[in-house]
């Protein structure tokens, strides 16, 4: 066998660019055209394990959020048997795909990114509009460029991790290496249905160094997912390095966490979830199931601020606060959900909001002119109408824009904006996952006890907002919410970090904070060992000092 000595490089990529989807542009056109072609069929989806097609006739439906009656697609979902076949997959795949030198394994990542950017991209777009409920717009952030992103930024800062070798290599005596090894075992990721960027980076990020992963996507964006797991697929990737699971949490992730083998974690979705996992794992570890401690990476809940101050810009203010909280109906992790408005400027933004919410249109996505669609599913629906009603019945709230809702075709819900007079509201303290902002107006020359307020209302800390045109405020206030928020913003909208630019997570509630799209994430898929070579060895167990003068 021939070894190769070279080392390909991966230098700093550019951001994926972005289509406009302007009126009578090509990218329009074929994207409404692949929105038709998918809307008129259901396709099967089956598991894939070990790179083949499983079906097992237990099977769940695939249903357009803003369109009861279109069936997108039927997916085959696993019993106690494929859970294991997944598993024993993985570790037969585990020894010659940690073997595989680094470039050819960067080989595929690359050539995935390529097909997504060209001849994939529409139709992984289209099935993120249609099983999600995405706007072109959206789509075209989430599915397309930051997955395009996650693929090629991985490879660049893995890269950098494995050329970071200790500082001192080499001394008269000795040669030092660090070798960066995958976990031994195999990776669980569980992926949510809000992105599909994160769909597909939660397996592929620890995949690219080395290690094996089975991926459960989220019920809600199997069909996105399913089309991006083919894509690797055609990519090159080998059987069994990643098997695809999508079904009930229940039966596929307790025999995954009750298995010796289980290494690692990669998670987004609830806390309570992710709080539940970490205990049955916590329980395992004290039976001496594992070989290892397992790496536990999670990004989970938000309940994310909007601070204002009295000098801020009321146009730039009133825009954030309705992209940040209603695009894609308020259903990311990062959406503005609270607000705290200096009551000298709040009868001007809630006017400028108001005009814009006048103009906001909610229904099919298919339909470009819509800036809002449907949420994700019934249960979703209903919690956030469980939200708009209790603030209807409340003393201290009234809803001053929105609170309709529709379900009779789509699970529709009308941008809503809640005012309050309770600084610790239920609606300013829980997540809720929708189109609902909740706002609190406070006196201005009460700005430092509304910072207070920020920092201690919500369990969470995933991001948060400043506006402010005061450098002084910036730099007190940024410092006194040092650790209310992981992605802080400074007059902009607390959504849409960028991979290369703004690497995401955060503490407290919301996760372990391990920066997915920067080398922090990746970090925790290997297990570094060093190496140390004698190049001249001692013969004599005395040291000089022991020596008769």
């Amino acid at each position: 066998m021939t070894v190769n000595s070279l080392h390909v490089r991966f230098p700093l990529p550019a951001n994926e660019p972005l289509y406009t989807y302007a009126p009578g542009s090509q990218p329009r056109a074929a994207l409404k055209e692949e929105l038709k072609r998918q809307s008129e069929q259901t396709i099967e989806i089956p598991l894939i394990i070990n790179g083949k097609e499983v079906k097992t006739g237990n099977l769940g439906e695939i249903r357009a959020p803003h369109n009861h009656n279109l069936l997108l697609a039927k997916y085959h979902m696993p019993g106690p048997a494929e859970v294991k076949m997944a598993i024993e997959g993985c570790l037969a795949a585990a020894g010659s795909w940690r073997s595989l030198p680094w470039e050819e394994r960067a080989a595929i990542f690359q050539r995935a990114a390529e097909l997504l950017s060209g001849p994939h991209r529409m139709v992984i777009n289209a099935a993120t509009m249609l099983g999600q409920s995405k706007t072109a717009h959206q789509a075209e952030i989430d599915s397309a460029a930051e997955l395009i992103d996650f693929l090629r930024f991985n490879l660049h800062f893995w890269d950098k991790i494995y050329t970071d070798q200790p500082p001192i290599c080499r001394t008269p005596d000795a040669f030092n290496r660090l070798e960066y090894r995958p976990l031994e075992g195999f990776v669980f990721a569980i992926s949510p249905f809000n992105f599909t960027a994160i769909g597909g980076n939660l397996p592929t990020s620890p995949v690219m160094g080395g290690n094996v992963a089975i991926w459960k996507p989220a019920s809600t964006a199997v069909l996105s997912n399913y089309y991006f797991m083919k894509l690797l697929l055609e990519a090159g990737l080998p059987a069994g390095v990643i098997n695809f699971l999508p079904g009930k949490g229940s039966v596929i992730g307790n025999p995954i966490f009750d298995h010796p083998d289980f290494a690692g974690l990669h998670f987004t979705g609830s806390t309570v979830t992710f709080n539940g996992m970490w205990k049955r794992v916590a329980e395992n570890l004290e039976k001496g199931l594992y070989r290892n401690y397992p790496r536990m990476v999670g990004e989970t809940g938000g309940k994310n601020f909007v601070l204002a101050c009295p000098d801020a810009d009321v146009d730039a203010l009133a825009t954030a606060l309705v992209r940040g909280a209603f695009e894609y109906q308020g259903q990311k992790c990062s959406a503005a959900s609270r607000a705290y408005i200096p009551a000298s400027i709040w009868p001007a933004v809630n006017e400028k909001m108001a005009q814009m919410l006048k103009r906001i249109k909610v229904g099919d996505v298919a339909d470009f002119s819509n800036f809002l669609g449907a949420v994700i599913d019934k249960a979703s629906f209903q919690n956030i109408v469980n939200y708009i009603e209790f603030a209807k019945k409340a003393d201290d709230a009234e809803i001053i824009h929105g609170g309709k809702y529709d379900d009779s075709k789509g699970w529709f819900i009308n941008p809503t904006v809640i005012k309050t007079t309770n600084p610790k509201f239920k609606l300013m303290t829980e997540e809720i996952f929708g189109p609902v902002l909740t706002v609190y107006v406070y006196q201005d020359s009460k700005l430092e006890e509304t910072v207070k307020l920020v920092d201690e209302t919500s369990p969470y800390a995933l991001t948060g907002s400043l506006f402010t045109r005061n450098r002084d405020n910036i730099f007190k206030i940024t410092e006194k919410l040092r650790y209310a928020a992981g992605n802080y913003y400074i007059n902009d909208k607390p959504t849409g970090a960028v991979v290369g630019q703004q690497p995401f997570g955060g503490g407290r509630g919301s996760g372990t904070n391990d920066k997915a799209g920067s080398h922090l994430n990746l970090l925790r898929w290997v297990s570094p060992r060093n190496i140390k070579e004698a190049l001249i060895s001692p013969t004599s167990f005395e040291y000089p000092f022991m020596q008769e003068p």
